[in-house]
C-alpha cells in the first residue's frame, strides 16, 4: 500500500466530465507545436467525450489536421462489429469531424491476434522512429484510459501475464474475457506527456476508493507515466453522491 499516484479532478456528472476533458484536450492540442498523438479508450464515458469534440461546440476549435489517433486496446473483432472500439470512435467522432484519413490508426482486425498485435507494434515503432522508448521522448501527447470495476485499464486484466510484459509494445490477451483483446502494454501506455483516467458512475466507486487508498496491486494503479497523471472522476465514482 502507498499513496495514490496523480491528481484527482472531480466533476459533477458524466456530461460535465466529458465537457471538461474536451476543453482540456482542445487546449493541449492547440498549444502543441507540431504533430499531436492521442491514444484512445473505449467505453461510454469516452464516447460522450468523442461526440462532444465532433459537436458544434468544439469541432471548429479543435486542431484536427495536426492530431493523430491510436487505440490503447481493442477487442479482436471486425471493424464493423458492435463491440469494436474503433467503430464506436468512428461513429461518435471520426466520421463527423474533419479528420485526415491518414491520421487514424486502428488496431488490425485480421490475421491471428498475435499477428495483429505485432503489426500494431510495428506501426507504433514506425511512428516513434525507434524500437526502444526513451523517457525523454514520449510516444503520445495524451493517453486516455478507463477503469473497470475489477481495476483493469485498457486490456491489462487482473492476474493476466500481460501485466508483467515490459518488452513487447502490444500484446494479445486471450484469457480473462469472452473475446480476445489486443492491448498496449505498460511501457507504451506510460510513454505519454499526459495520461488521463476517465472514471464515471457509482459502479466504479469501490475500486476507485481502493486505488485512492493506495491499492497498488490494482492494474490501473500500476500505471506510472513519464509525464502527468490525472484522474477525471465524477461525483458518483468519487463516492460523493
Amino acid at each position: 500500500m502507498g499513496e495514490m499516484r496523480g491528481r484527482v479532478e472531480t466533476l459533477a456528472d458524466p456530461p460535465a466530465l466529458a465537457r471538461h476533458v474536451a476543453e482540456w484536450m482542445t487546449l493541449a492540442a492547440l498549444a502543441a507545436k507540431g504533430p499531436f498523438r492521442v491514444s484512445l479508450s473505449g467505453g461510454s464515458t469516452p464516447k460522450a467525450l468523442f461526440a462532444l469534440l465532433a459537436s458544434d461546440e468544439f469541432v471548429g476549435r479543435f486542431p484536427w489536421p495536426q492530431v493523430s489517433w491510436y487505440w490503447g486496446d481493442e477487442r479482436f473483432v471486425p471493424y464493423d462489429h458492435p463491440e469494436s472500439n474503433y467503430r464506436m470512435t468512428r461513429e461518435a467522432m471520426l466520421d463527423k469531424a474533419p479528420v485526415p484519413p491518414g491520421h487514424v490508426h486502428p488496431v488490425p482486425a485480421d490475421g491471428t491476434p498475435e499477428e495483429a498485435a505485432a503489426r500494431y507494434e510495428r506501426t507504433l515503432q514506425a511512428t516513434y522512429g525507434a524500437a526502444v522508448l526513451d523517457p525523454e521522448k514520449p510516444l503520445f501527447d495524451i493517453t486516455l484510459l478507463g477503469l473497470g470495476p475489477d481495476g483493469h485499464t485498457a486490456s491489462l486484466l487482473p492476474d493476466e501475464p500481460v501485466l508483467e510484459e515490459r518488452k513487447r509494445w502490444v500484446a494479445a490477451v486471450s484469457h480473462g474475457r469472452p473475446e480476445v483483446r489486443i492491448t498496449m502494454t505498460y511501457p507504451v501506455i506510460e510513454s505519454s506527456r499526459r495520461v488521463a483516467f476517465l472514471v464515471a458512475g457509482k459502479e466504479k466507486a469501490a475500486i476507485f476508493r481502493k486505488i485512492r487508498a493506495g491499492g497498488g496491486d490494482v492494474p490501473a494503479a500500476r500505471v506510472r507515466p513519464v509525464g502527468e497523471l490525472i484522474w477525471f472522476v465524477d461525483r458518483a465514482a468519487a463516492g460523493e453522491d
